[in-house]
């Protein structure tokens, strides 16, 4: 038996994060999830299969979502070491979700199976790699069952993590079949699939490499080994061709670093960056002009109290804060474009909104939308009255907490197009970034990525194009320092602008794809797949010799 199973475990979750943008490394996941299956059918009873599966979580989302502690080096009000302390934390509430996983599947395969021969030495499930690591498995009756639980349970336990608590779903495992930028590849499986189907995938190649770890012939261990990389790099010979749209559009990276966004003095040169950026180069022809989130410093909505348009760049007028920029895009065009608006009560400001305001060539406003995914400690502060007193603050600047919007919403704005919006991080969350009953031509993911670091902006970027597959619609993201780019309704990067450069994009918005399977039936579809392996298992324990 393994000396140090705990640290074994905590080791490989550490492994598993590998495999996401931007190292990519997934062999490096395969291997460390087909430990987390040898180490579950190691554990001797349930309390050991979770710690294992918790363990192996904290692990996975520590060095997974370490990207979060650069965010407390934007701000002054708390150190900047608090950053590494809250990521432990979040992961240590995270992992909780993978113990589930493991001590689900320790269930299934030894109290949900029929009843062993009265001589059988113990009850649990001994699954072995070489005879000096641990028990041998006994055949192929005791890793199926194993592995197909552990890919279901782990599917279902994606979607409750992607709305628990408001949900934080970042990097399911399901991106590592993510191909370059070019190259869908293997995610091309999610519009049939779902993102959270697509881990279960991951999870049985995983197996693979488990079973082969244990086969006894060469022949079967090569082959069995051969399985990924047969799943994950044929599928990248395949570049799938483009179909650009009949929209022009211009999409604006101004390149604002994160420690300067907020400062007053800045803001008109800040804005001159970004109009200097999306001048029309061909008179009157009709666009669309895409810019990040916090787009404008102006508040662009009239009726506020005097001082919050103190320190705009137009000092006190805001329709003269969206006639100039009506100025900027040209008669033709329309710009969508991050924004703060307040909310008032009785002639109070009692919060306000992240949203994407349309701004029209004459600076009259066409429509917008409220961003509806907050993030917590980020644009809102959980039980403001216990944990303000204590010293607690939110990382935006600011003392007013942002309102949650009311979901996905597809903005009518033709002449120029059906747009459905999500800011920032609510890209990430698969099945909640469309109005299935008012579908888009495409979505607009306006963005700030300055916060994140080096590993951040890339994983964001990732799982935009995982939206885009699964849903069957082109993506284009402007964020203020970047990664933003065109992705097209199969996750084809076609243009794209790297991070810290000040540029633009001009081209056709590419044409959305027929609603796909996923676009019909949302997380309903992956849920569905995780039920069919979990009774798979189930048939497969009840055919395994007793």
């Amino acid at each position: 038996m393994l000396r140090y199973p705990r640290s074994l475990a905590l080791v490989a979750g550490a492994a598993s994060s590998l495999g996401f943008a931007p190292l990519s490394l997934w062999p490096a996941a395969l291997a460390a999830l087909a430990v987390l299956l040898w180490l579950i059918a190691q554990a001797t009873d349930l309390r050991r299969a979770a710690l294992t599966g918790w363990l192996f979580g904290l692990g996975h989302f520590t060095f997974g979502n370490g990207w979060i502690a650069t965010a407390f080096t934007y701000q002054a009000e708390m150190p900047a070491w608090l950053g590494w302390f809250a990521v432990v934390l979040l992961a240590v509430y995270l992992a909780v979700y993978p113990a589930l996983a493991a001590a689900g599947t320790f269930a299934i395969s030894n109290y949900l199976r029929h009843p062993r021969e009265s001589g059988d030495p113990s009850p649990a499930v001994r699954v072995g790699l070489p005879s000096e690591m641990g028990s041998r498995l006994r055949g192929n009756d005791e890793l199926i069952p194993l592995v197909l639980s552990f890919a279901g349970l782990w599917t279902i336990t994606e979607w409750l993590r992607s709305w628990v608590f408001t949900g934080f779903v970042w990097n399911p495992l399901g991106m590592i079949t993510l191909g370059p930028w070019e190259r869908p590849g293997l995610a091309l499986l999610a519009p049939w699939l779902g993102t959270y189907a697509l881990s279960a995938v991951v999870v049985l190649l995983a197996g693979c490499w488990l079973a082969a770890a244990r086969a006894k012939a060469i022949g079967p261990c090569i082959a069995l080994f051969a399985v990924p990389f047969a799943a994950l790099l044929l599928p990248q010979l395949h570049v799938p061709s483009a179909q650009p749209g009949t929209m022009p559009f211009t999409l604006v990276q101004p390149n604002i670093p994160q420690d300067e966004l907020t400062d007053a003095s800045k803001y008109e040169t800040q804005f001159q960056r970004t109009a200097m950026l999306s001048l029309p180069r061909v008179p009157g022809q009709r666009r669309l002009v895409l810019w990040p989130e916090s787009g404008v410093p102006d508040y662009l909505r009239p009726g506020y109290p005097a001082q919050f348009y103190k320190y705009t760049t137009f000092m006190g007028d805001p329709r003269l804060a969206r006639q100039r920029i009506g100025r900027v895009i040209g008669a033709d065009s329309l710009v969508l474009t991050g924004a703060v608006d307040l909310v008032m009560r009785e002639g109070r400001v009692i919060g306000a909104d992240n949203a994407v305001t349309a701004l029209d060539g004459t600076g009259r406003i066409r429509g917008g939308y409220i961003k509806a995914h907050l993030v917590p400690y980020g644009e809102y502060l959980p039980m403001r009255w216990l944990l303000e007193p204590l010293g607690a603050t939110r990382l935006v600047a600011g003392s007013l907490d942002f309102r949650s919007g009311p979901g996905p919403r597809t903005l009518n704005l033709a002449p120029w197009g059906r747009i459905g919006v999500q800011v920032c991080y609510e890209i990430i969350f698969s099945g909640q970034v469309v109005d299935r009953s008012d579908r888009p031509d495409f979505l607009f993911n306006p963005s700030n990525d300055g916060w994140f670091g080096a590993f951040g902006p890339p994983q964001h970027f990732a799982q935009a194009r995982i939206r885009g597959i699964e849903e069957g619609l082109p993506v284009l993201r402007a964020t203020t320092t970047g990664i933003s780019g065109v992705i097209d309704a199969r996750g084809v990067v076609r243009q794209v602008l790297p991070r810290q450069r000040a540029a633009r994009l001009d081209g056709m918005v590419p044409r959305a794809l027929p609603p796909t399977l996923f676009a019909r039936l949302g997380n309903l579809l992956g849920l569905g797949w995780a039920t069919l392996l979990l009774v798979a298992a189930l048939v497969a324990l009840r055919r395994r010799p007793g």
